[in-house]
């Protein structure tokens, strides 16, 4: 009765085998490149997307400063909905395209977090801060974008350095090579985007688009 028991448990761990699968594990360089591969890329999607979507949005999007704070003075949400983006998140500050063209009349080139102060109504007074970096406040640009969606992201830092991301684009793209010094007096053509400001501050804009006269 033993053997009859023994030659069966043996026949059936015998026909059991061939149905076995193996799972390699993997080596350090195999996960390594496995994580790199899945790993989020902000520069990259903003890249993706900079030419062919962001700048043509904002641009069509944007409205004269000035009529821009006379709608968000009136009502900053049908300002939003107008200048903005509707579907920005409930808890989000609103965000307004613009354009803008005057004259420079402060610069600040000592900070890091460079800007620069524009007249755009030809009364020697500042109408709104550019920013010019390197190091660019906020995430403007990103906001301002009603073809983005938070829900596509992981989590909120993947959607927070998607947004630095912007900022990092226009600083390669253009703002890394403006000039830091004679920039007052200048002429100055912007199109970007600004955040609801304070009471009584200055709209801080990013800029998708600058250029600088003589």
């Amino acid at each position: 009765m033993l053997r009859i028991r023994g030659a069966l448990v043996a026949f059936v761990l015998a026909a059991a085998l061939p149905g076995c699968k193996i799972i390699k594990t993997p080596t350090p360089e195999e996960k390594a490149a496995a994580a790199a591969k899945s790993a989020f890329d902000p520069a990259t999607k903003v890249e993706a997307i900079w030419q062919s979507q962001v700048l043509p949005t904002i641009d069509k999007r944007a409205g004269d400063i000035k009529t821009v704070l006379q709608a968000v003075a009136s009502s900053p949400d049908e300002a939003g909905a107008k200048y903005g983006n509707p579907r920005k998140q409930a808890s989000s500050p609103w965000t307004y395209a613009v354009k803008l063209s005057g004259k420079i009349v402060a610069a600040d080139t000592a900070s890091r977090a460079g800007t620069l102060d524009v007249d755009v109504d030809g009364d020697g007074k500042a109408d709104a801060k550019v920013q010019i970096g390197p190091a660019v406040r906020g995430t403007a640009l990103r906001d301002a974008l009603d073809f983005l969606d938070f829900n596509e992201f992981r989590n909120q830092i993947e959607w927070a350095q998607f947004g630095k991301a912007f900022n990092e684009k226009a600083n390669s793209s253009f703002l890394a090579a403006l000039p830091r010094d004679g920039l007052t007096g200048k002429p100055i053509t912007v199109t970007g985007a600004f955040p609801l400001p304070a009471s009584g501050q200055l709209p801080l804009i990013t800029p998708s688009a600058l250029t600088l006269g003589q």
